[in-house]
């Protein structure tokens, strides 16, 4: 399992987190949190390679919202990225 957490300036307001709500149910097998005070997302993924970083950054862009990803990206979820890590 992997924990991943995604501050998005903005979140809180209603209609954000609604249009959130609808992105999210794209992905069924994807646990997640809103945390409105912070404009936080607390995500929980079984099996990485059923979801990529790219589709939880377009998540958030979709809807007009820049994610800032807090801590460090599990390699797992990078699968399929067209960008290598830089060392």
């Amino acid at each position: 399992m992997i924990e991943l957490e995604v501050y998005a300036k903005g979140l809180r307001k209603e209609q954000h987190i609604m249009e959130l709500r609808n992105q999210m149910d794209l992905l069924p097998r994807v646990r997640y949190k809103i945390d409105t005070n912070h404009d936080l997302v607390y995500f929980e993924i079984d099996d990485p390679r059923e979801v990529s970083f790219r589709q939880l950054n377009d998540l958030f862009t979709h809807i007009g919202l820049i994610p800032r990803f807090v801590g460090q990206i599990p390699d797992t979820l990078r699968q399929g990225d067209e960008t290598m890590r830089l060392a």
